[in-house]
């Protein structure tokens, strides 16, 4: 995202006012909710239904064909048994429309959407079990084989070139290295560069393609209790980073957010990865590169946090909270080397799949 004003920034008051310009519907209870770079708020309505209002920011409501196809996919997962949000229609029966608004420095455009408000509590005030870990890791892999029998007319948007978020993009993350000047870290992110300069990048044609979540984080997963005692998975949120990938890409994603939420940060690597080879067993390549691709999210999560309060200071403390426990986790996941941790999460996985 780039540009200071790039973020939306609606008082309570205009957000219902959309809400019943757009949507005929009239809010009962209007509060916010956290976001990286939209604006999000609650709405119950007089009507009866519960709702979250998406403003999303200036730079991507540029793209209304990737934002089209963002929505299709949610509706897609929810057609096929994952839970996902759906978009409401507009009084003339549109799933977004482009608003031109002025927070005092000019009018800017900004896309706006009506989502379904999924209900549950999200993983990061959870206790996360071994079976909870199993249910994320098997649902992560059931999404992406789900995405990859999508069709739309502008799949296309997906490629998404250059997209930083990307663990096919990691020499990217050199752009951003000077936010780190004067931090030893600066010196790790640049050695996990490297590692995945020799040991990953001959390896993709080997990896299997697909339509990647890109965010499966501990804020992004939904969970409510089961009638076992356990809990069950009863929502996906932010398909903002949706895009075209690999298939040990989201793998990695998931395991490395699990991690920030564990007591214990490396017991979460077995269960997950049993899960998801419940659904998508892993090529040799893949198991070979699952490692490395989990200290690169660490450091894309921890570099762009860095970089993304330097243009949003006043919202660092949510911005820093995957930052904080992640430089922790990263320097002992490091020290702990690549041997150590596969034999401990493929060793954890085949105990745990052999269980089931």
């Amino acid at each position: 995202m780039s540009g200071q004003h790039s973020k939306p920034c609606l008082s309570e008051p205009q957000a219902s006012e959309l809400v019943q310009r757009l949507f005929s519907l009239t809010p009962s209870v209007v509060r916010p909710l956290p976001s990286y770079d939209d604006q999000n708020f609650y709405m119950a309505t007089a009507e009866g239904g519960e709702y979250v209002l998406k403003v999303m920011n200036s730079e991507d409501s540029k793209n209304p064909n990737m934002i089209e196809v963002q929505t299709y996919a949610m509706s897609f997962l929810q057609q096929n048994g994952i839970p996902a949000q759906t978009a409401l229609p507009t009084a003339p029966g549109k799933l977004m429309s482009l608003e031109e608004i002025d927070f005092g420095n000019g009018c800017q455009r900004f896309m706006v959407r009506l989502l379904t408000y999924l209900p549950g509590t999200t993983v990061s005030k959870l206790h996360l079990t071994p079976q909870l870990l199993y249910e994320i890791g098997s649902t992560a892999a059931r999404m992406d084989k789900i995405l990859k029998e999508m069709t739309h007319p502008h799949l296309n948007v997906l490629q998404r070139e250059g997209f930083k978020w990307s663990l096919s993009n990691v020499p990217l993350l050199e752009g951003y290295l000077y936010v780190l000047d004067g931090d030893p870290l600066q010196e790790v992110v640049k050695s996990v560069i490297q590692q995945y300069q020799t040991s990953v990048v001959g390896k993709y044609p080997d990896f299997r393609k697909c339509i990647n979540h890109g965010d499966f984080n501990d804020l992004n997963v939904l969970m409510q209790p089961d009638e076992t005692d356990g809990y069950r998975i009863s929502g996906i949120l932010d398909f903002g980073d949706l895009h075209s990938g690999y298939y040990i890409h989201e793998l990695a994603i998931a395991i490395m957010y699990m991690m920030i939420e564990h007591p214990n940060p490396i017991e979460v690597g077995g269960p997950v990865l049993a899960g998801w080879e419940s659904v998508l067993p892993l090529n040799e390549a893949e198991k070979e590169c699952l490692y490395v691709l989990v200290l690169c999210r660490f450091c894309q999560s921890l570099l762009f946090a860095r970089y993304s309060v330097t243009l949003q200071p006043e919202n660092e403390e949510y911005l820093m909270i995957t930052s904080r426990k992640g430089v922790r986790i990263l320097c002992e996941l490091l020290e702990l080397g690549k041997k150590q941790a596969e034999k401990a999460w493929f060793q954890s996985a085949a105990q745990f799949a052999h269980k089931k």
